[in-house]
């Protein structure tokens, strides 16, 4: 999907697999197999309201960008095709959510936040996450300013992923759930992926990040899961 180059798709597994190596180190396979089963660890969402944002805060800010994108005068289809490939690309998609999140959030997430808080935690992980991706850019051969909206966006995502790892019951799954739905509806905007990048992606990746700075607002910083 989206033509990714082969450096995104190795560096998604990146995260799991040094995640495995590290659990395994430490812990043994016991640790390993623990890991890798909170990855439909769904019993943990005790609190189903969070299925709300976990489903639908990706898909409503996708619909608000296409409408204000169209009121810039954004050359945008008319027209929404969805085709049965929505199935083989959310189960790609979901596959890579699992390499990146297994690490991420079901690794280092916890850890970090217990040290540094749950923001500050987040700000790094997502800084070194959007790193990550600098050489799939640099490869796709995205001008300057897509870059930096996309980077900004990347960190902004991550903030928005432990917000919902800490108030569904540390649920790995939600995430990984989450991830998937927002790779997902790129992908199948209106155009594709490249009519959602117009206008160097400003208005739909301002829109995560506003999401993003809303969450910091209004919950404490140090958890993400208590309101302020």
């Amino acid at each position: 999907p989206d033509s990714l180059p082969i450096t995104d798709i190795g560096a998604v597994f990146v995260a799991l697999e040094a995640a495995l190596i590290l659990v395994y180190w430490e812990e043994g396979r016991r640790g390993v197999t623990k890991l890798l089963g909170r990855i439909f660890d769904y019993k943990r969402i005790t609190k189903k309201i969070w299925y709300v944002p976990v489903l639908l805060l990706m898909p409503s800010l996708y619909v608000l960008t296409y409408w204000i994108m169209r009121g810039l005068g954004a050359p945008l289809p008319l027209e929404w095709n969805l085709t049965l490939a929505v199935i083989p690309v959310f189960a790609f998609f979901f596959i890579g959510a699992i390499g990146e999140e297994v690490g991420y959030t079901g690794y280092v997430i916890d850890p970090m936040q217990d040290r540094l808080g749950a923001l500050n935690a987040s700000l790094v992980v997502g800084a070194v996450w959007a790193i990550w991706h600098i050489p799939s850019m640099i490869e796709l051969a995205q001008p300057v300013g897509l870059m930096a909206w996309g980077l900004c966006a990347t960190v902004a995502w991550r903030v928005l992923y432990t917000w919902l790892y800490n108030n569904a019951g540390k649920s790995l799954f939600a995430v990984i759930l989450f991830h998937t739905i927002g790779n997902l509806g790129r992908t199948f905007f209106p155009g594709g992926r490249a009519a959602f990048e117009l206008l160097n992606g400003a208005v739909g990746y301002s829109l995560v990040i506003i999401a993003a700075l809303i969450v910091v607002i209004l919950w404490d910083s140090k958890t993400l899961s208590a309101n302020r």
